[in-house]
């Protein structure tokens, strides 16, 4: 089994792992790993494409020209042209792979490209985890300068360039910081040059990773490289609830799932009607409760029940017609309403009219007495 240094088998064939699911500290793990579908082209060395993807830590990744043209293989350690010393990076991508990649991020191949020295050496490779394995000391102390001199600011990671004159502070903020004394102090305490790096929040999660709430790792941590601004518009598309908790990721910006299938709901948007107010029928008015977009069910319920009702799209735009019309179905499914027997009705009515005058009569007319009661009366 092949890994990284920490990763691979032991002699026992118990693999040791790193632990650091996905964001190997060693770089043996190909976070952000482009897999290479040209790779067994068979082209002369003279007629490859002379510049090469460099990946660095946290899955970092820079274009530099093979102008030495030396054979390299995917994963290979290299040193390469850095300002003001060199770095080692491994190799990621070659190939007219590498071409199309800069198309896509727009980069121009020109002189700005720096160029590979040379293969790493064991010498190299030893150097480079040598100083890789102060950058968590060297996090741990800056936190500590950071809180003793109030500044407002979340460091978050570390980056040392191989050849050690060099370290990379990655930090994000709400609001401009004034690091110049923090500069100062860090300069002396590790001796080396400071560079101070804002990043995001999103680039925060990516470099730090994590599992998410869907049981995976991070989106960003993983393969995704570019961010795209994420609202809540693309949850109310989607029927999400607004809820800040479940609707944010670990950076605890809007998640970037959001957007990745929010073209689906808005093609399917298009056959929802919408609906400026309650449905008018006899039975009375039929508030939306839910809609099912991709099945095109819309739920209704009236207020005097407390039961939905499934109404399919076509069915709602339907109602809608009428309502606009002033008409009125006899229920959400049914427009005809039973035909009204007009003799019937005119009968009826002659019946209830003559029944309250009889009533009215019998009320007004006073009660004599009886036959029997009135002889015995006048006996008397």
């Amino acid at each position: 089994m092949s890994g990284c240094g920490s990763c691979e088998s032991t002699g026992n064939t118990s693999v040791k792992g790193c632990k650091n699911n996905g964001t190997c500290g060693t770089n043996g793990c190909n976070k952000l790993n482009t897999f290479d579908w040209l790779i067994d082209m068979d082209l002369p060395i003279e007629e490859r494409f002379d510049i090469v993807e460099i990946r660095f830590k946290n899955g970092k990744k820079e274009f530099f020209r093979n102008a030495d043209k030396f054979i390299l293989n995917n994963g290979d350690p290299v040193i390469v042209d850095v300002p003001n010393g060199h770095h080692l990076g491994f190799v990621a991508l070659q190939g007219e792979l590498v071409r199309l990649q800069m198309l896509k991020k727009k980069v121009a191949d020109d002189d700005q490209i720096r160029t590979v020295y040379r293969l790493a050496t064991e010498k190299d490779i030893e150097k480079f985890e040598d100083v890789s394995s102060k950058e968590q000391t060297t996090l741990h102390r800056t936190r500590e300068i950071i809180s003793s001199q109030k500044l407002n600011m979340k460091l978050t990671d570390v980056e040392y360039q191989a050849d050690g004159t060099k370290a990379t502070f990655y930090y994000s903020a709400d609001d401009r910081v004034d690091f110049r004394e923090l500069i100062k102090a860090l300069a002396s305490e590790f001796k080396v040059r400071v560079e101070m790096r804002q990043i995001s929040m999103r680039q925060e999660a990516s470099r730090l990773g994590g599992i998410g709430s869907c049981g995976r790792e991070l989106c960003c941590s993983t393969w995704l490289t570019e961010f795209k601004s994420v609202t809540t518009t693309a949850a109310r598309y989607q029927n999400l609830s607004l809820n800040p908790s479940k609707l944010s990721g670990q950076c605890g910006r809007l998640k970037c799932c959001l957007n990745y299938e929010l073209e689906t709901y808005m093609d399917a948007l298009k056959d929802i009607p919408e609906l400026n107010g309650p449905l008018l029928t006899n039975k009375g008015e039929a508030k939306l409760q839910k809609t099912d977009i991709f099945k095109k069910i819309m739920w209704f319920g009236y207020e005097s029940d407390n039961s939905w009702i499934p109404i399919p799209t076509d069915r709602v735009k339907e109602v809608i017609l009428l309502n606009k019309e002033g008409k009125k179905p006899a229920t959400l499914k049914e427009d005809n309403i039973e035909p009204k027997d007009e003799v019937s009705e005119a009968l009826n009515s002659d019946l209830e009219r003559l029944d309250k005058k009889f009533q009215k009569k019998s009320k007004n007319k006073k009660r004599r007495p009886s036959r029997k009661f009135r002889n015995k009366k006048n006996k008397q």
